[in-house]
């Protein structure tokens, strides 16, 4: 379809399977599930879930960036998470890197993720 743009940025991990790290269609902007992987590809499946949290919202954020987003431009947020004692210190993080912006968001918990990893986000939010 015409008008979809695919979005792309070196701050962000490349995408690993048949899939783009975004895509922008009129002003709204669709970003793809994001583990806490950094962008050259480490694996952090063993770092604190804090670091974690830290880095797959990093890794949202810079994409949304590339996008021509930004955290105080973000609709919904889904958040998920292994373990649900989790949940509080991902709200931290969360609040720590969103500041006074405060999407819809819903907060998952999942059994795993792929890797062994502990959070994956994803997004949609609206170019400026």
């Amino acid at each position: 379809m015409a008008g979809i743009d695919q979005i792309s940025t070196a701050n962000a991990p490349a995408p690993a399977g048949h899939y783009v790290q975004a895509t922008r269609w009129e002003g709204l902007v669709h970003i793809a599930g994001q583990l806490p992987v950094p962008p050259d590809r480490s694996d952090r499946s063993s770092a604190p879930f804090a670091d974690q949290a830290r880095q797959a919202l990093g890794n949202l954020l810079a994409i949304a960036e590339a996008a021509g987003a930004g955290p105080e431009t973000m609709l919904k947020v889904n958040a998920y998470i292994v373990g649900i004692e989790n949940w509080p210190e991902f709200n931290r993080v969360f609040a720590e890197m969103f500041g006074d912006a405060k999407p819809a968001r819903a907060v998952i918990p999942v059994p795993e993720l792929h890797h062994g990893y502990l959070v994956e986000v994803d997004a949609v939010a609206v170019a400026r």
